[in-house]
């Protein structure tokens, strides 16, 4: 009975030092925990502070534009929407191992989790009512929608602590846009430019109260044609009606380029005596621009850049 007494302390005593040992090593860890704290910041969002890491690596952009935004800042998104099947030239090799999710009213929750996302940032406008969702699969950050894309780009580098990135971005574009406007004033000077998306049958016209029309005119410098309604941001028009609006210059550009009606109405189009009577038709000075490629003008940093090469080119004797 004694040494079955003496046997039950000894293990008692051994169970007591075991659960020491354990609670020490959950202090540790707890302090451990504790550490990894700093590897955490809280940033602003329209849903109030959110805590997302502090180095987030694989980031998901929920926006046709929050990509090109991201990969300015030097950050390529691991998934995002694409409303082309292709990505821009100038994307193609940096988004080469990037998801495609494609684009819907709904994000796609699966292609989502599956990317494996650190951090999700997406505008409120539209992503707002799957926050729960989303915020389920990664701290996701709430952005409000802006009037400017430069401002989306500050919002974007403030969540990401990129803001030298950011300002460093539109200062080079700005630089760049007011280079390209010298030249072309010098190429162009006071001759008119129209810009016209091919609709399936109809035309689309673009001023300047709309960022693609705006880049164009107002940025770039070109001329509009005098008898565009100057508070209009676009003119939907006929072949019938093209000859009213008979500039020195035209930009052209498929609204989609695999579509057989636009295809159509573009052949049509070039096989009108309307569209050979054209001024800038017979000048040689009508230029084909890939419509993937300026889907985001006016509203990307990049998409702007590419265009200034892009018009710059065309307008430097590469005509169509």
């Amino acid at each position: 009975m004694r040494q079955l007494r003496t046997g039950i302390a000894f293990c008692t005593a051994a169970l007591l030092v075991m659960v020491m040992a354990a609670c020490s090593n959950n202090a540790g860890q707890a302090k451990v925990e504790a550490s990894t704290e700093t590897d955490f910041r809280l940033v602003n969002s329209e849903n109030g502070e959110i805590k997302i890491p502090a180095h987030p690596a694989r980031v998901v952009g929920l926006s046709v534009v929050y990509p090109e935004f991201l990969q300015a800042l030097g950050i390529t998104p691991v998934a995002v929407q694409n409303y082309q099947e292709e990505f821009p030239t100038y994307l193609q090799e940096p988004f080469k191992d990037t998801l495609k999710m494609g684009i819907a009213k709904t994000p796609n929750f699966e292609m989502i989790l599956s990317s494996n996302p650190d951090i999700i940032l997406a505008p409120a406008w539209w992503a707002g009512k799957d926050y729960d969702q989303l915020s389920g699969i990664a701290p996701t950050v709430l952005l409000p929608e802006r009037q400017d894309w430069r401002d989306e780009l500050k919002d974007i580098a403030e969540v990401l602590d990129k803001k030298e990135a950011a300002e460093k971005v539109i200062q080079e574009l700005e630089a760049q846009e007011a280079e390209a406007k010298l030249k072309l004033d010098a190429l162009v000077g006071n001759e008119t430019v129209m810009y016209m998306m091919v609709m399936p049958g109809s035309f689309v016209l673009y001023g300047d109260q709309i960022d693609r029309g705006k880049f164009i005119h107002t940025t770039l410098g070109l001329e509009m044609i005098p008898n565009f309604p100057a508070k209009d941001p676009s003119l939907s028009i006929s072949l019938e009606k093209l000859p009213e609006y008979n500039p020195d210059h035209l930009i052209l550009q498929l609204n989609n380029e695999d579509s057989p009606e636009v295809k159509q109405t573009y052949e049509d189009m070039l096989n009108s005596p309307l569209w050979k009577n054209m001024k800038a038709v017979k000048n040689n000075q009508v230029y084909m621009m890939a419509g993937k490629d300026w889907f985001n003008l006016g509203m990307s940093p990049l998409a702007n850049r590419y265009a200034i090469d892009a018009v710059l080119g065309a307008f430097g004797g590469n005509s169509k």
